[in-house]
C-alpha cells in the first residue's frame, strides 16, 4: 500500500520508480528528493535511462512501479497538461506558423488564462529571456539560441512549479551553448522554480546543477554537489565520466603512481591535470612513452604509455618531449571498481 509523501511545496520526489518496454528496464528503482528552488541535473551517456526518468515526471510516460510528488501532491497517475510543470524540449516544439509572442503564448491558451492576463505572462516571460523586442516576429526568423529562449519563455509564462529540460542546449553551435548556458546560470536562481535537467555534457551539469545524479543502467549510481562529485568520485565509472580520469588497473603501476599498495575491490583515479612530467629519478615518476598528442590551445593533451596502460595528461602546449619521458601523479584517489 502506497503512502502520500510528506508535503514539500514545489519539490520533486521520486520513489522507487521503474519503467519497462518490453524487456528492457529503462528507469529501475530510481528514487531521488529535489529540493525546492534547486536545479538537479541527470547526467549520463545515452541509453542510461535519463530521459525516461525526466518523461515520467511531466506525465509524458506513466511508472510500471513507484510514486512521484510535486509539492507533496501525487501526481504519478495526472496527464502533463495537469501537473504544475513544464517541459523545454531539445528539439525546442515551437510552432513555425506562429509568432514569438503566439508560440510563448499558447500553453495559457490551453489553460484557458483569461486574456489580460495571457498578454501580462507573455511580455514578463519574454522580458525574462531579453526577447520582448521581438514578440511580433516570425519564430522562423529567429537563430537557434532565440529559439530557444523562446521554448524557455513558453515554459515560464504558465509559472510552473518545476521546470524539465531535456538537453536543452544540444543543437546550439558551441558559441551558442556557452552563452546560452551563462543566460541559464543568471536568471534560473532568480525565477525560485524547481528545476530538474537532462544533459549528457558534463560541463552543462558542472556549471548549472546544484546537485548532480549520475545514472548508468537506468539506475543513478552517485548523487552529490558538482565539486564532490569531481574532486571525490566513490566509483570508477563517475571518475572516468564526469571529468575523465585515467582509470589505472594495473595494481603494480597504481601502487606505484600513489606510493601504497591498492585497498581491496578498488583502482586508482587520476585526472589528468594531475598528472605531470617529471624526472625519471623523481620519487613516484614512473617511465613512460609518448603515444599521441593534441594541441587544444591553452594545454596540449598527451597520451602516453606505461606499459600496457594509456595514461592521458595535459601539459603547457609550448612542452617540448623530453629525450627521458616519465610522469608522475600529484593527487589521485581509489574508487571503487566498475
Amino acid at each position: 500500500m502506497s503512502t502520500s509523501p510528506a508535503p514539500n511545496p514545489s519539490a520533486i520526489q521520486i520513489t522507487s520508480v521503474t519503467k519497462r518496454y518490453g524487456a528492457l528496464t529503462a528507469v529501475d528503482d530510481v528514487s531521488l528528493d529535489v529540493s525546492a528552488g534547486s536545479l538537479v541535473a541527470l547526467l549520463g551517456p545515452s541509453g542510461c535511462g535519463k530521459t525516461t526518468l525526466l518523461r515520467l515526471v511531466g506525465g509524458f510516460e506513466t511508472p510500471d512501479a513507484g510514486q512521484i510528488a510535486v509539492g507533496g501532491r501525487d501526481v504519478t497517475a495526472l496527464p502533463p497538461q495537469q501537473r504544475p510543470s513544464a517541459m523545454v524540449f531539445q528539439s525546442y516544439a515551437l510552432f513555425p506558423t506562429m509568432t514569438v509572442g503566439e508560440n510563448v503564448e499558447y500553453g495559457l491558451r490551453v489553460r484557458k488564462v483569461p486574456r489580460a492576463e495571457r498578454r501580462a505572462r507573455v511580455a514578463e516571460a519574454l522580458a525574462r529571456v531579453e526577447l520582448d523586442r521581438l514578440e511580433a516576429k516570425p519564430v522562423t526568423q529567429l537563430s537557434g539560441g532565440q529559439q530557444q529562449r523562446v521554448a524557455l519563455a513558453r515554459a515560464l509564462a504558465v509559472a510552473p512549479a518545476v521546470l524539465l529540460f531535456d538537453e536543452p542546449l544540444s543543437n546550439l553551435d558551441q558559441a551558442l551553448r556557452e552563452a546560452t548556458r551563462r543566460q541559464l546560470k543568471a536568471l534560473l536562481p532568480s525565477l525560485g522554480t524547481t528545476s530538474l535537467y537532462v544533459t549528457h555534457d558534463q560541463q552543462e551539469a558542472l556549471a548549472l546543477a546544484d546537485r548532480i545524479a549520475v545514472m548508468r543502467a537506468g539506475q543513478i549510481v552517485e548523487l552529490g554537489a558538482p565539486e564532490d562529485l569531481y574532486r571525490t568520485p566513490r566509483t570508477a565509472y563517475v571518475a572516468r565520466f564526469l571529468g575523465g580520469a585515467n582509470i589505472v588497473e594495473d595494481t603494480d603501476l597504481a601502487a606505484r603512481l600513489a606510493k601504497e599498495a591498492p585497498p581491496p575491490g578498488q583502482v586508482l583515479a587520476v585526472r589528468p591535470e594531475h598528472l605531470r612530467l617529471a624526472s625519471p629519478d623523481e620519487p613516484g615518476a614512473v617511465s613512460a612513452r609518448l603515444r599521441a598528442r593534441q594541441f587544444l590551445g591553452t594545454y596540449s593533451e598527451w597520451d602516453v604509455e606505461v606499459g600496457d596502460t594509456t595514461l592521458r595528461l595535459w601539459v603547457d602546449p609550448d612542452t617540448a618531449v623530453p629525450e627521458r619521458l616519465a610522469v608522475r601523479a600529484d593527487r589521485w584517489r581509489w574508487v571503487e571498481e566498475g
